[in-house]
């Protein structure tokens, strides 16, 4: 959903959102589901019980118990594994566990596991993030007893953070800072910021929501691509993401804040305030985002809520629209969910999110910051996107499509003509 752009040749922000991990049931002690695709059996069973070993040495932090788990035999495989529980051992975890999706492969003494870990970061995460592993096991010794061989991300699925390096945890007063790579006192201001921006977010936005978030600071934009599971190349203008669940479900997914250290690192306090104002403003909306939500309502939302309590002007914050407007560009419509990619142009991309700042300000002037809010809960409301736009402006703003984009488009006139 929420993604924040940034063009750091200037000291001023962009939002754009970006569909994250798919969250599952809340698991409060480690525990494996059976396949679903084979019939129950020993093998399953046994499958079932080597991770849930695995699961209980990683939250006890018992390297031993959790190198027991793993194949005597695969030595390489056994001291990654290692250096990764070691990298881990900072970080708060309320619950680490594996379910068994399907069993892809299976013979008398190898099996191959199609695995989601979900794990929760205590005081912070209400449900559980998820990773797509696919796990290699094999059967060793007299016993008989399955070991695991490999575990990798699942094609397409993103790394995760300890993969990458010793996690340092760095706690704010609303915020938990995790990073690999960067110096404390980076993650310290990083973390300070954060906690700036959480009750900025709550005065703007006022249904309820945790008031915490957790952000993820890797030493590069590779890394930072890895935990995105996307190519580099995409985000090196953008310095931060915010990933979780969409599609209002109405529980209180846990989301991520990833932050690309080049990126962010170029900007001064303003565009860093705003960055991670926007994004903790995506942590405090998920619930009310859904797939009928389109990208200029949450990125205007969340730039509207960034800029709200700050004194520049409306051609400051957005120069390149006010270009277009002075030089009879004018946007004939509300920008699209297309015009918010990252392959665009930068000059496009700056005025799709300008444009979408500029629409929920006006609603707020017009209609009100309570009215705002309610068209935003109203939109994120409805099972698809067709018709929700319109719905809403109908029951909640009294317009219509036609009137709504006329008046934004005298308000580009007036505010940055």
């Amino acid at each position: 959903m929420a993604v924040r752009t940034q063009d750091a040749r200037r000291d001023r922000t962009r939002g754009r959102g970006t569909a994250g991990a798919v969250l599952a049931v809340l698991l409060l002690a480690p525990a494996c589901s059976a396949p679903r695709d084979v019939p129950p059996g020993l093998t399953a069973r046994e499958i079932g019980a080597t991770l849930d070993r695995r699961a209980a040495a990683v939250l006890a932090h018992d390297t031993d118990a959790y190198l027991a788990a793993l194949d005597p035999r695969a030595t390489s495989f056994r001291a990654a594994q290692r250096t990764e529980l070691r990298n881990l051992a900072d970080v708060p975890l309320e619950s680490w566990a594996y379910a068994v999706g399907h069993v892809t492969e299976r013979s008398a003494d190898r099996a191959t596991a199609e695995v989601e870990l979900r794990y929760r970061i205590r005081g912070y995460d209400k449900a559980p993030m998820t990773s797509s592993r696919t796990v290699e096991l094999v059967r060793r010794g007299e016993d008989r007893t399955w070991y695991v061989a490999a575990d990798r991300a699942a094609e397409g699925a993103p790394g995760l953070l300890w993969q990458q390096g010793d996690v340092e945890v760095v706690r704010g007063a609303r915020s938990l800072v995790l990073g690999v790579g960067r110096r404390d006192a980076e993650l310290r201001r990083i973390a300070d910021t954060t906690d700036r921006a959480v009750p900025v977010v709550t005065g703007a936005w006022p249904e309820p929501w945790a008031e915490r978030v957790v952000v993820l600071v890797p030493a590069s934009v590779e890394d930072m691509a890895g935990l995105l599971g996307s190519p580099a190349a995409g985000y090196r203008g953008i310095a931060a993401v915010t990933t979780g669940e969409v599609g209002g479900s109405g529980r209180a997914p846990a989301d991520r804040v990833i932050v690309n250290p080049q990126a962010y690192g170029m900007l001064g306090d303003f565009g860093q305030r705003v960055v991670l104002t926007h994004e903790t403003t995506h942590v405090a909306t998920r619930a009310h985002t859904s797939a009928a939500t389109p990208v200029w309502l949450s990125e205007g939302f969340a730039d509207w809520t960034a800029y709200r309590g700050e004194s520049r002007t409306a051609p400051e914050i957005a120069p390149d629209l006010a270009e277009a407007v002075r030089s009879g560009g004018l946007p004939a419509q509300l920008p699209s969910d297309e015009d918010f990619g990252f392959a665009e142009d930068a000059g496009k991309l700056s005025r799709a999110y300008e444009g979408a700042w500029l629409a929920c300000e006006l609603i707020a002037r017009d209609w009100g910051e309570a009215e705002l809010t309610a068209f935003y809960e109203a939109v994120g409301s409805r099972p698809q996107r067709e018709g929700s736009v319109e719905r809403a402006l109908h029951t909640v703003l009294g317009t219509t499509p036609e009137d709504f984009t006329a008046r934004w488009r005298e308000y580009l006139r007036a505010r940055l003509g």
